[in-house]
């Protein structure tokens, strides 16, 4: 396997999460979920901003008009990047005070894909929504835990997605025009010793790039056969997702959190938190906005 090397942005964050590569601004976003943190990341300059909201900040994405769309506890808001305004879109699940957000995408005709989970992690309490333009939540799959990564394939014809504590990859048909899915197979089982699948996305080859949460590294797995490929390795345990971006969309952005470490392994690995930048072999493509 390849060895590869990586820059690190000093974020600190106790649970970064949630990469996103902003082509028209050139920067890479991640959250820092529970201190309520934004972070953006101008490549070419290296300078890196930071918001602060009085919630937890789980997703960031963008919307058509260039506005961020951002997962604050249980509910989306809109937040304009100039005027720092942010306008309040839609809450779900207000009868379950425990639950959040967690991680979201938009598919290719601009519907946001987003799950939610429970601050107790009970088994069960987590639900993968789905909203179109009219921003009605469709409850795509229910009974889940931690409602994690999700990719499509290039052709639109295939959903991947994690449930973190089910350690698989499950793979479903997908159907663009309506956006159904339909659960087809197990692509991926990730193994006890290899820690937890938490994020993850696709490269232009069908490759699906994983983080593992307790598992020192982004591994790169193919889920046409389940095997792995290959492994970015980091000198932190706790990997929680990753996407692609950059000039020529081959930088992998990579983040970590502090979270469940000891103040002994704080110290073993101080750079838990921070967020690392791989220059990869192969590429990804651009995120989808989302159509409202």
């Amino acid at each position: 396997m390849q060895t590869y090397t990586y820059s690190t942005i000093p974020a600190q964050c106790f649970l970064g999460e949630s990469p996103y590569w902003s082509l028209e601004r050139q920067s890479f976003f991640w959250v820092d979920i529970e201190n309520g943190k934004l972070f953006e990341h101008h490549i070419e300059s290296a300078n890196t901003k930071t918001y602060t909201f009085p919630h937890r900040l789980t997703v960031v994405l963008e919307a058509k008009d260039g506005k961020l769309i951002l997962g604050l506890d249980r509910k989306l808001a809109s937040f304009d990047l100039e005027t720092e305004e942010l306008t309040w879109i839609l809450e779900v699940e207000s009868d379950l005070p425990l639950n959040r957000f967690n991680d979201g995408k938009c598919d290719a005709k601009g519907r946001l894909w987003i799950g939610t989970l429970s601050t107790k992690f009970t088994t069960g309490s987590g639900t993968l929504y789905k909203f179109g333009k009219d921003l009605k939540p469709e409850i795509q799959l229910a009974q889940l835990t931690i409602s994690n990564g999700m990719a499509w394939t290039a052709d639109n014809r295939t959903f991947y997605f994690i449930d973190t504590p089910t350690r698989q990859i499950k793979a479903f048909h997908f159907e663009l025009a309506s956006g159904k899915i339909e659960f087809d197979r197990i692509a991926v089982e990730i193994p006890e010793e290899l820690g937890f699948p938490d994020g993850m996305c696709i490269d232009r080859e069908g490759m699906l790039w994983v983080a593992h949460y307790g598992g020192s590294g982004v591994y790169r797995w193919n889920p046409t056969t389940g095997k792995l490929i290959e492994k970015v390795e980091l000198p932190v345990p706790n990997i929680t997702s990753c996407a692609f971006g950059g000039e020529n969309m081959d930088t992998l952005l990579i983040t970590t959190a502090q979270e469940n470490l000891t103040s002994e392994q704080l110290k073993e690995y101080p750079l838990s938190g921070d967020v690392f930048l791989v220059k990869t072999r192969t590429r990804g493509s651009l995120p989808y906005r989302c159509g409202f």
